[in-house]
């Protein structure tokens, strides 16, 4: 299994607070013969829909020395998690986890905006010092 990220904890425990609950980490996805490991799944009860939301997160920190090899991998990991979710048809919404700090410092650059757009990336943005969710962005 992979190692977690730098702010592994922080998400999850915002995802808490938030009214997720966790149900496993390394939550794992298999596709011919190969399996792949997502950071967190959580599920969320919606009284009122009287339904229940699911969701797949995967955690990142790009605290790497370069930002634009970081989010190629980002987006590249992303896409194939949720390829396979739409080949096997599972129910779960993806999202890539980052913290505010680097949303406000890289995300808002010309070449994220598009790469996230055109990859329909949804994105779950962080505080990671109170550990609350501060924005959706689907």
């Amino acid at each position: 299994m992979p190692a977690k990220d730098i702010y592994h904890n922080v998400v999850r425990f915002a995802l808490v607070k938030d009214g997720w609950e966790i149900l496993t980490e390394d939550y794992t996805l298999e596709y011919g013969g190969d399996r792949l490991y997502v950071d967190i799944a959580a599920e969320k009860s919606i009284a009122a829909q009287k339904q229940d939301r699911k969701i797949l997160v995967e955690v990142k920190s790009f605290l790497g020395r370069s930002f634009i090899h970081d989010l190629e991998q980002a987006v590249g990991q992303y896409i194939v998690y949720r390829d396979i979710l739409i080949e096997t048809k599972l129910d779960f919404k993806l999202y890539l986890a980052i913290t505010k700090g680097t949303y406000n410092s890289y995300f808002k650059r010309q070449l994220a905006q598009m790469l996230i757009k055109r990859n329909q990336v949804n994105l779950l943005i962080v505080d990671s010092e109170s550990e609350v969710i501060e924005q959706w962005i689907d």
